[in-house]
């Protein structure tokens, strides 16, 4: 999968599936409602109208249901005829597996997506996830040849015409953004450490026209930064902070995402275990997701300030690791005093949210982060949790989530209630709670929340994402365009439509 071209076009034409195999996918009632005379060309003449119909006839999606139409060159899958209403309507999750599963093999494929127009922005993403770059095996590397996917959406329901030059564009920067984070969380540390994750940034930045502030190693001590130095000063890569920053002229409004980039976890002196530590490259999710919605975001042409502040770090062992009784103080000018090493990605968005804050002037803050194994218990493998100081946002949030197929749920939020877990006798604060069967997940974002103040006026939004890190990037371009972010984009443009349900 990692030499794959994923492309999307308006009409994929004409081929033999011999040549060029072909899944055609979609819920059973909408590959009803796809004509003969649109697939007549993609699969005759291996395929005949009467085989098509007589799949259609077999198939029993419980909840989803394939069936080859000649041989292994191509299928058609059903999705889930109806889902629940804390899923996505487009069934995200459900597309990537039959598409993995399902996709004939070949050098040149084409995939039928038959699906509504308010689903094509969420479906393409889920395509996109079943083609990740990142890939050691040896086989793989012996293969040159480049293979492409070649998508066309046929939309069936209201607003059913062709898809537009613009939209597609849009899917083109979006999926990009996917498979950009995908490879970066996938990629092991040995290989995307600290260093190798500035370089991801600096990349980014250089197709954008925008220069990274870069603030690192010692600098960090100097300036305040105790949460960001303190968890990464043991690690042979120093940790930073780099800021990639959108100012367009006629902005009125100034956004901030905040991603937790620990690079590698051992939980420092508060190690994990030998079952635990394992899948630990994926802690620098949040701001690989930043990463990637940066640039599909800033390249559709953002109209406000937009800041991507990325935290990173490496929590490692060494003569240098923070210690538990240690106390830092943190760019907020707050003191914590460490209980749990291990409970470090709160300390670097922190300071994240503090600079968000103090020194970029944002209106709204936005963190994401893999903060809490606690948030697969609360809201599974599939949902993000949110946690966020105003009401209207968490709404948002939650709609965001199933309009992208990237679920969110809402915790608790009640710092009244909740924030006296942190209480120290000797610092403002600890990093970890007391009573660890009080919401820890909703307590960990609170952490983060004080260091901006309770009282903050504006929108702060914190979104964990530890047990579905690997499809978290789609989100933040919904969210915004829930929102009421402003995207230019044609009159029938997908985040067009999103804007005006808001």
């Amino acid at each position: 999968m990692a030499n794959v071209q994923l492309q999307f076009q308006a009409s994929a034409g004409e081929a033999d599936p011999q040549s060029r195999p072909l899944l055609v996918l979609g819920q059973l009632h909408n590959l009803h409602r796809l004509p003969w005379a649109q697939l007549r060309g993609k699969l005759q003449p291996r395929v005949t109208e009467e085989i098509w119909q007589s799949a259609l006839s077999t198939l029993n999606p419980n909840p989803t249901d394939s069936c080859p139409l000649y041989l292994n060159y191509a299928t058609v899958a059903a999705l889930p005829s109806r889902v629940s209403r804390h899923n996505s309507p487009s069934a995200a999750q459900f597309i990537t597996r039959l598409v993995r599963n399902c996709l004939p093999g070949g050098v040149n494929r084409c995939i039928v997506m038959v699906c509504e127009r308010s689903e094509v922005f969420a479906s393409a993403c889920a395509l996109a996830r079943a083609f990740p770059l990142f890939t050691h095996r040896s086989s793989a590397s012996r293969r040159t040849e480049k293979k492409t996917v070649t998508v066309e959406f046929f939309l069936v329901g209201q607003n059913n015409g062709p898809i537009e030059v613009a939209t597609l564009k849009c899917l083109a920067s979006a999926t990009e953004g996917v498979r950009l984070a995908a490879r970066i969380v996938d990629t092991p540390c040995n290989e995307m450490n600290t260093d190798n994750f500035l370089e991801e940034i600096k990349k980014v930045g250089k197709d954008l026209g925008i220069t990274p502030t870069i603030i690192r190693d010692e600098e960090l001590k100097e300036r305040g930064f105790g949460g960001i130095y303190g968890v990464g000063k043991a690690a042979l890569h120093p940790p930073a902070l780099a800021v990639l920053s959108h100012t367009p002229d006629g902005a009125t409004q100034t956004i901030a995402w905040v991603g937790k980039g620990i690079v590698y976890d051992t939980g420092g002196l508060s190690i994990k275990g030998k079952t635990t530590m394992p899948g630990m490259k994926r802690d620098c999710g949040g701001a690989a997701a930043i990463l990637g919605a940066f640039k599909a975001t800033v390249k559709q042409g953002f109209k406000d300030n937009l800041h991507a502040v990325f935290c990173l770090a490496e929590n490692a062992v060494g003569p240098r690791a923070t210690r538990p009784d240690d106390i830092h103080v943190l760019y907020s000018g707050k003191t914590v005093e460490i209980n749990n090493t291990d409970a470090e990605g709160r300390l670097i968005l922190a300071d994240g949210v503090a600079y968000a804050c103090k020194d970029l002037g944002a209106d709204i803050i936005l963190d994401m982060a893999t903060l809490t194994g606690a948030q697969g218990i609360a809201t599974g493998k599939y949902h993000a949790a949110v946690l966020t100081n105003n009401e209207e946002w968490e709404k948002a949030c939650v709609k965001a989530g199933r309009n992208c197929g990237d679920l969110v749920h809402p915790l608790v939020y009640c710092p009244e209630l909740h924030f006296s877990e942190f209480t120290s006798a000797v610092a403002d604060m600890k990093n970890s709670v007391a009573d660890r069967d009080n919401t820890p997940s909703s307590c960990a974002g609170l952490f983060i929340a004080s260091h901006i103040g309770f009282d903050w006026p504006g929108v702060w939004v914190h979104i964990d994402i530890a047990a579905p890190v690997h499809a978290f990037i789609q989100l933040q371009l919904q969210i915004h365009a829930q929102a009421g972010w402003k995207i230019p984009c044609p009159e029938q443009c997908w985040c067009k439509s999103r804007l005006e349900s808001v």
